[in-house]
């Protein structure tokens, strides 16, 4: 039997929960943010495979910004910018 690994996306793990990030989803060339390559900014940030992730904190309202810890830094992600990041959660 093969079990298969739950997935899910930075911008849904509740707040207190750890991760491992797992893949960055490119943006096309015509979404890129003032021809920001937004994928090679989050990994030069340090959210690289393997990498783990703790969820700290949600703006109000909306839910934006997020704070994000990777390592020993934090970092504010847009909700859209951590809905790139494809994630493995830690039970």
């Amino acid at each position: 039997m093969t079990l298969v690994p739950n997935l899910m996306t930075l911008d849904a793990l509740a707040v207190g929960q750890s991760g491992t990030v797992l893949h960055i989803t490119p943006l096309p060339a015509d979404q890129m943010e003032d021809g920001v390559d937004l994928a090679r900014r989050l990994m030069e940030l340090g959210f690289v495979p393997g990498e783990r992730i703790r969820m700290l904190k949600r703006g109000l309202p909306g839910g934006d910004p997020l704070a994000i810890r990777v390592g020993n830094a934090t970092f504010a992600l847009r909700r859209f910018e951590a809905a790139l990041i494809t994630i493995q959660p830690l039970t």
